[in-house]
């Protein structure tokens, strides 16, 4: 078997997580997260659209990881990330922070908005 090292290009993978807090690229993160191309920062949950539809330019997709079960995000969320071209995966947390590195391991230009478990 042949293993073969990632490379994440600068961007920062979701190391770990647990109740209340993110570990993105070794640095801990307290309460919901957005990880954008070139930065993490607090989100204000699945009504915050704006700093994701600013990224317009950096990504195609954004991963809405809505903590331990799925759940919807609000119809003008999804309605304004349409409308700006970004298409949008809605999963638990866990399955939005392995897809995310998974993706970003394999080069694509995609955002992930994070509800603590």
């Amino acid at each position: 078997m042949q293993l073969n090292e990632i490379r994440f290009d600068g961007q920062r993978p979701v190391d770990g997580y647990g109740p209340g807090f993110f570990r993105i690229g070794g640095q801990v993160m307290t309460g919901a997260v957005l990880l954008l191309p070139d930065r993490s920062l607090p989100w204000g949950g699945p009504g915050d659209v704006a700093p994701i539809a600013a990224a317009l330019e950096d990504i195609d997709v954004v991963l809405f990881g809505m903590g331990p079960e799925i759940d919807n995000i609000p119809a003008a969320t999804r309605t304004c990330l349409d409308e700006a071209g970004i298409g949008v995966e809605i999963m638990s947390t866990p399955s939005a922070c392995r897809t995310y590195n998974v993706l970003l391991a394999e080069g694509r230009r995609v955002g992930l908005a994070l509800l603590p478990v």
